[in-house]
């Protein structure tokens, strides 16, 4: 299932997306027919059902289709817009990426022998079709970087590598934009990696039946049309089962957490000479099953 957030008749609402993805159904329409409550966004459903109606709701797809919005007339936003808390992060998790920006390393550039964990600020996430606000006297070096997002679906502790799956509930495509001259003055990534707009998510949100387990999906990025990234996510170096564990190692995952899995090489900072996004410049970010999540630098 392929669930949304969107703007229709200027009023914020999310549903799931029909069998030929022409059409959302809203959720109203979709646990009324259920008759379940109703939580205000995608997020909350995520943390009050998990997916423990999914089965549900998709038989109901096609009773409901009649009464779906045209994709075409809504407006996207981000799956999961205001998450609650931050974005959770993992930097340089694909080999060659690692390889191609020793140039803005603030450490060790070797492959790395644990996760480097960071946090971007979702305040909000913005959605497909949204500008990535240029911030001008701020950076020369924007950047994009396409991610697989992965969103938990059942709060966890100490969750094991064996049981990572039981606690995700779908995934989504992520930009992490970045300002690499930022990021390279200050010693560390936030800064750099949390201007407002450095964090378009979406088109949808699918669960995680559509894809499979373990994760293997095409990743790519295009900036106005020319194929920057194309790797795969098998290629991750510390895998998402992997990932899962160690954070929940720390802290509780909560249901309705977002975390990014690391990009592959083709980044901006990453030619010779980098190729850094300016205004005007189209960032298309695609991975294969989930879609493509496109936004441009204003």
């Amino acid at each position: 299932m392929y669930f949304v957030s969107f703007v229709y008749e200027n009023k914020e609402n999310y549903g799931v997306l029909n069998n030929d993805k022409t059409k959302i159904i809203p959720m109203n329409l979709l646990l009324g027919d259920l008759k379940k409550d109703l939580p205000d966004t995608l997020r909350e459903f995520i943390q009050y059902y998990s997916d423990s109606l999914v089965e549900q709701l998709k038989n109901l797809l096609p009773k409901l289709d009649n009464q779906g919005i045209t994709i075409d007339n809504v407006k996207l936003k981000a799956p999961i817009a205001y998450p609650s808390r931050n974005v959770f992060c993992i930097g340089k998790n694909y080999a060659d990426h690692v390889n191609e920006v020793k140039s803005i390393s603030t450490g060790d550039t070797s492959i790395p022998k644990v996760p480097i964990f960071f946090s971007k600020v979702a305040d909000p996430a913005i959605g497909h079709e949204d500008y990535i606000i240029y911030p001008s006297g701020h950076t020369e070096e924007l950047d994009y970087e396409v991610e697989l997002a992965v969103v938990i679906g059942k709060d966890g502790k100490n969750i094991s590598p064996e049981d990572a799956e039981n606690h995700i509930f779908g995934y989504t495509i992520a930009n992490d934009i970045s300002a690499r001259d930022v990021q390279a003055k200050h010693s560390q990534w936030f800064k750099g990696k949390n201007m407002d707009t450095f964090l378009p998510m979406g088109p949808y949100l699918v669960h995680k039946s559509e894809i499979g387990f373990p994760v293997k999906l095409n990743i790519q990025s295009r900036v106005n049309g020319e194929l920057r990234q194309n790797s795969n996510t098998e290629e991750l170096i510390f895998n998402i089962p992997y990932i899962i564990s160690s954070l929940s190692e720390s802290f509780t995952l909560r249901a309705g957490d977002i975390v990014l899995t690391g990009t592959p090489a083709g980044v901006g900072a990453g030619f010779t000479p980098p190729r850094y996004l300016k205004p005007g410049d189209v960032v298309e970010c695609s991975i294969e099953k989930i879609g493509t999540l496109r936004n441009t630098v204003k």
